[in-house]
């Protein structure tokens, strides 16, 4: 994406056809000369007619709530989510939703430069890429059953925001919930939203709408998107939170060293999620914490969780083994067979292997971690770092030293503190 600096302008109304842009868009991801595409685009302009404010759009696009950095990351998984970052991978429908929203808002508005990878990462914080709360993202880039934020009545810390949609967009026609992948605000959304796919509707849950409303929000104003201050100054109008401003642009600086890959659309359905999760995730940080003397840092207590493998009925008498050719060394390996015999009869588990590999030991931890509750998959990218520690022990003493639960996992491998 181009990276050149001017000086920002006033938008314009003029309407363009979704054609053509969709055209720039299809031929920079073929490989052709992404500014030559753009440039059969008329400047300052968005589809149906939008477009981009000269002025800087201060309300926020979506709000902090307590115990949580964005719906998608709990208090003390920042560093989890980031490392996570290059291999939870992004589904191909918000993956295009993202690259269109910044190739069309960049054609807008040259002098924005808002790269596609911020509007990811801000995908990433505040939805897991659309399929947060048991959602599953369509290759049409709609999210559902959708994704509704907790209501905003001011209560449990949160921000009191009474109904400015009458319940339209998030069925609440008492206070206002931050809707979409995006997760904006209903009284917010209304001042961004476009038709970004052409379907006639202009829709929070669509990704595709939602990623090019939150490009035409931080291109608002005067920042330039390509330095690191306008995006701190951008993403900070999104959302009024320096914890969600530091996790958006690590994630950002992720993805833009190419630190990301695609995976089908609707591949799984994300975190189970209610109105009151934040609420739940508070509680049980507050349970946690409470039953813990050392650290503020939620523990999940429980027995080792470990079992040794069995095999057979663990009974019965050993089968005497058929009849076999005379042994022409049978001088030599008497007494050694003896041996052999009187251990395995006493064996009542199988010998352990070594992890000898990086390969072995990656899917040791791979199937370790399968049985660890990890709603927001946050244990995908620990397997590098377990199995640098595991790698050369035997299959029980790994299992013995891997933890047993989701935050002692993330601890012991420091990725949370």
């Amino acid at each position: 994406m181009s990276m050149k600096l001017k000086t920002r302008k006033s938008k314009a109304a003029t309407l363009v056809p979704l054609a053509l842009i969709s055209a720039a868009w299809t031929a920079s991801l073929a490989g052709a000369d992404p500014t030559a595409s753009a440039a059969q685009v008329h400047k300052h302009s968005l589809p149906g007619g939008a477009t981009v404010p000269s002025e800087a759009i201060n309300a926020p696009a979506s709000v902090p709530v307590p115990g949580q950095i964005a719906p998608s990351v709990p208090d003390g998984t920042a560093d989890a989510v980031v490392a996570g970052a290059s291999t939870n991978g992004i589904p191909s429908a918000a993956l295009s939703a993202y690259q269109r929203g910044a190739q069309i808002i960049d054609a807008a508005d040259p002098t924005c430069n808002v790269p596609w990878e911020l509007l990811a990462a801000i995908g990433r914080v505040e939805s897991d890429h659309g399929q947060f709360g048991g959602n599953t993202l369509g290759s049409d880039g709609i999210s559902r059953p959708g994704i509704y934020g907790p209501e905003l009545n001011g209560q449990n810390g949160t921000q009191a925001v009474m109904d400015t949609d009458g319940g339209l967009l998030d069925h609440d026609p008492v206070y206002d919930r931050a809707v979409g992948p995006m997760q904006f605000l209903p009284s917010t959304w209304s001042s961004v939203k476009v038709d970004a796919d052409g379907d006639g509707k202009r829709n929070p849950q669509d990704i595709d709408d939602a990623a090019l409303a939150a490009g035409v929000y931080l291109c608002s104003g005067k920042d330039d998107l390509s330095s690191h201050a306008g995006q701190v100054a951008s993403v900070y109008r999104y959302n009024h939170s320096q914890a969600y401003v530091d996790l958006v642009l690590r994630i950002t600086q992720a993805y833009s060293q190419g630190d990301y890959s695609a995976i089908p659309s609707g591949t799984y359905g994300g975190t189970v999620f209610t109105p009151s999760y934040s609420s739940a995730i508070r509680n049980r940080h507050h349970a946690k914490a409470n039953g813990s003397t050392t650290s503020s840092t939620p523990v999940d207590t429980g027995t080792t969780g470990t079992t040794d493998p069995t095999t057979g009925d663990g009974g019965g008498t050993t089968p005497t083994p058929p009849s076999k050719p005379a042994n022409p060394l049978k001088g030599v390996t008497d007494g050694l067979s003896t041996t052999v015999t009187t251990v395995t009869q006493g064996i009542t588990k199988p010998v352990t292997d070594t992890l000898a590999t990086l390969t072995s030991a990656l899917g040791f931890c791979g199937d370790q971690f399968a049985k660890i509750p990890d709603p927001l998959h946050l244990l995908n990218a620990a397997k590098a770092k377990c199995a640098s520690k595991v790698q050369g022990l035997t299959t029980s003493d790994a299992a013995a030293l891997i933890p047993n639960t989701l935050a002692t996992i993330l601890k012991w491998l420091g990725l949370h503190k």
